[in-house]
């Protein structure tokens, strides 16, 4: 299949086993300039043709360090889309949050030391806006949807981003709370930011899998993913739901993101 004769306009990009939200799927391979993608995995949901893309690879390979944003975001571009949808597992910062909370993230503090955070590695010189990192289209639907089929959901929340794959210490996250953060993940950054510098709209839907360090006893990955796979049937319906909500033209300002009107 040409990548140009079936423009793909909504992906989704989390982790593997989300692709089972789509109908009639078919998997393509991307070349970009900085590399190979995972395979992206095209379908339908609601007779909307999307994308998803596993960011860890499909077989969960990849630790949060080591994807390969700038490609993951250029092929995402190359097929067309305009609007991505991120999903999130996230550590709790905030102690008013607990396991099993849908967030849906209005700002970002980014952490993350040793990634290619950009497509403008030389001239022209750009400085994108990130006044609003994540869509505001998006994330208002994403909110609405998540208040419809979750029991728990925060708004409004700030977002740290870490290097990973450790989790953070409780030093760490006592810092973290004091600048205001409310969850802790390690994969938002570079994302949003490449997202933005391609004009695509970009929203995180947050699922909380734990207290963060030094809140409870230990962390875990296998406690993360249970968690995402006692969630994981709220979670698909929040997509589906605004998938089919997303309106075909964007009214928002991602498309420039100089921030111009």
């Amino acid at each position: 299949m040409g990548v140009g004769s079936d423009r793909i306009g909504i992906a989704v990009i989390g982790g593997t086993g989300f692709e089972r939200i789509l109908e009639s799927r078919e998997t393509v391979l991307i070349g970009t300039p900085f590399g190979i993608p995972p395979p992206i995995i095209l379908g339908n949901v609601g007779g909307r043709r999307v994308a998803f893309l596993p960011r860890h690879g499909l077989e969960h390979s990849l630790p949060p360090h080591r994807v390969n944003y700038r490609a993951n975001i250029w092929a995402l571009k190359s097929l067309g889309v305009e609007r991505i949808i991120s999903t999130n597992a996230v550590g709790a910062i905030n102690p008013d949050y607990r396991p099993g909370d849908i967030a849906i993230p209005a700002d970002l503090i980014d952490f993350t030391k040793g990634r290619k955070y950009t497509f403008f590695d030389g001239a022209p010189v750009i400085h994108i806006d990130v006044t609003t990192p994540f869509c505001p289209e998006l994330s208002s639907l994403l909110l609405e949807e998540s208040r419809k089929r979750a029991p728990a959901v925060r708004s409004g929340s700030v977002m740290a981003v870490t290097e990973g794959p450790r989790f953070e210490t409780p030093a760490e996250i006592r810092m973290l709370r004091a600048l205001g953060a409310d969850l802790v993940g390690m994969t938002a950054s570079p994302e949003a930011f490449l997202a933005r510098e391609l004009g695509i709209c970009y929203c995180p839907l947050c699922f909380v899998s734990n207290m963060a360090a030094g809140m409870q006893e230990r962390v875990t990955a296998e406690e993360v993913l249970k968690v995402a796979e006692r969630l994981r049937p709220i979670i698909d319906s929040i997509i589906r739901g605004a998938i089919a909500s997303i309106p075909s033209e964007r009214k928002c300002r991602c498309a420039t993101p100089a921030g111009g009107p």
